[in-house]
């Protein structure tokens, strides 16, 4: 009957395949760890200032 010829775009539904750790994907532990210095920064900053003004 009608045959079909195979088409390069025959598997177009399947996703490709993603890598599963890119080299720019985002250090989140580097991320947590600047952020808890930037927090630990903020609560020195408001500590010596209380000790200052406080005389």
């Amino acid at each position: 009957m009608n045959q079909v010829p195979p088409s390069d775009h025959a598997n177009a539904t399947e996703p490709s395949p993603k890598p599963a750790a890119p080299d720019d994907s985002p250090k989140f532990g580097r991320l947590l760890i600047v952020l808890f210095l930037a927090v630990a920064l903020i609560v020195l900053i408001t500590f010596a200032t209380e000790a200052y003004y406080s005389n």
